[in-house]
């Protein structure tokens, strides 16, 4: 009896000691806010990646857009922009890299992972011809539906005579699609609703809100478009936890749909029901301007919402010098949470927002300040990456760039907490790359 006892102290032991060296070992995989690798892709042309999702896999996957023939884009045989989709291993390899588009110019703009593993793409585009199936105007929202290799499962494009632009796209809970960006209502001539409840709707301005609902095989459930009379563009989308979205962007109106506004151009927040019957709309910023990018919702069912400020008034509580990077939460009735300034003399402003495993958020952006909130330029803009916790509070930051334009479009963080930043850059000496053509896409992981 004393020898069982024993053996079952000594496993109990064992197993005690086996799960401190498990908790250890987890422990040690910390941030430590160090570049580990920088990688350009592209050709003599232009190319840029501007959305970074993370895959089911491991791996992630980058969207841009491309107007080379070479170099990366070796077979794409037209010096127009095609959207660009690469897809990455979980070794951080490049597993393949696809092109879409026609003979005109064609913008991708965000990129999704969907439920069974594909991918959807959105942006806005010119062609009729090639992967185009058809094209009102001059741009058209065009989204496409990949399967998990990058073929194309269906295309669609939507729009009118104008300059009609979708920005991000997201999977809805049933399924289907939802994607936001701007309609260029002058030229529609009042057209874009579609669906129940659009007779109370009337024509506005300049430019609109557009949001667009799809089902899974890509047709038209009902599109709303809301503004004012002058330029108002959604750039971002989520979906709330009651099934209706909510759409950030910007708004140059103060009439019509917009209530409240606080200077030339505000953050406006748009939530509809599952129906697109707008709900509430927020105006929020300083005297100045304001542009709003991205939006990300959080685990409480708030939302958290990015761009670049140039007020210090009203909701505005700092700036650090010409333009800052504005980070805002709001509650699920539009309400202000916090807001956050970061930036230094220089113009600096953010692009994109997701959140983190600790409940933070990781910005992505570019910066010309080496003071403030920064501590280096490299010259003109740097791509800039930002790191906050729950309450917006600044835990991390870095410029990267050399003498030359170079932008941060999106960033996420992967499972093991490093981040990986994607933009493009025009610099000839930016460090640990070699040029291919005018800009070039870049990514960037950070451990």
């Amino acid at each position: 009896m004393k020898k069982i006892l024993m053996i079952f102290l000594l496993l109990v032991f064992w197993s005690c000691t086996n799960d401190d060296s498990k908790s250890e070992a987890l422990d040690e995989v910390t941030f430590l806010g160090e570049v580990d690798w920088i990688k350009n892709f592209g050709g003599a042309g232009e190319d840029t990646a501007q959305s970074i999702v993370q895959t089911s896999d491991g791996g992630f996957a980058v969207l841009g857009f491309s107007n080379s023939t070479d170099g990366d884009l070796q077979g794409k045989t037209l010096a127009v922009n095609d959207y660009w989709l690469l897809k990455f291993d979980v070794d951080e390899n490049l597993e393949w890299s696809k092109t879409y588009g026609g003979s005109k110019d064609d913008r991708g703009q965000s990129v999704i992972q969907t439920s069974d593993g594909g991918f959807t793409i959105v942006g806005y585009a010119m062609s009729d011809d090639g992967d185009g199936s058809n094209n009102e105007g001059f741009h058209d929202n065009w989204i496409l539906r990949l399967d998990a290799s990058g073929n194309i499962i269906w295309e669609k494009s939507f729009g009118f005579s104008g300059h009609d632009h979708s920005y991000d796209v997201i999977e809805t809970t049933d399924g289907g699609f939802f994607f936001a960006g701007f309609l260029d209502v002058t030229l529609s001539e009042g057209e874009g609703n579609f669906g129940k409840g659009t007779s109370y709707l009337t024509r506005h301005g300049v430019g609109e809100f557009w949001g667009t609902k799809l089902d899974a095989s890509g047709n038209l459930v009902w599109r709303r478009y809301f503004g004012g009379t002058n330029n108002d563009r959604a750039h971002g989308v989520v979906q709330a936890d009651d099934g209706g979205f909510v759409m950030a962007g910007f708004s140059e109106s103060d009439d019509f749909d917009i209530s409240n506004t606080k200077g030339s151009y505000d953050f406006w927040v748009v939530k509809v029901d599952e129906n697109g019957t707008m709900l509430w709309e927020k105006s929020l910023g300083g005297t100045g301007i304001e542009i709003s990018y991205d939006i990300a919702k959080t685990a409480d069912g708030a939302y958290a919402i990015t761009g670049n400020t140039f007020s210090m008034d009203t909701d505005v509580s700092k700036n650090n010098g010409e333009s800052d990077v504005w980070v805002i939460k709001i509650d699920d009735n539009g309400n202000l949470v916090w807001e956050k300034s970061f930036g230094g003399m220089g113009f600096d402003a953010a692009r994109g927002i997701k959140t983190t495993l600790d409940g933070g958020f990781v910005v992505a952006g570019n910066s010309k300040s080496s003071d403030g909130d920064t501590n280096e330029n490299n010259g003109e803009n740097d791509l800039w990456i930002i790191k906050i916790d729950a309450s917006g509070n600044l835990q991390y930051q870095k410029s990267i760039g050399g003498s030359g334009l170079d932008y941060g479009f999106d960033a996420l963080e992967t499972k093991d907490g490093s981040l990986i930043l994607v933009g493009e850059t025009a610099s000839e000496d930016f460090v640990g790359l070699e040029s291919k053509g005018m800009t070039d896409m870049v990514v960037i992981k950070i451990k």
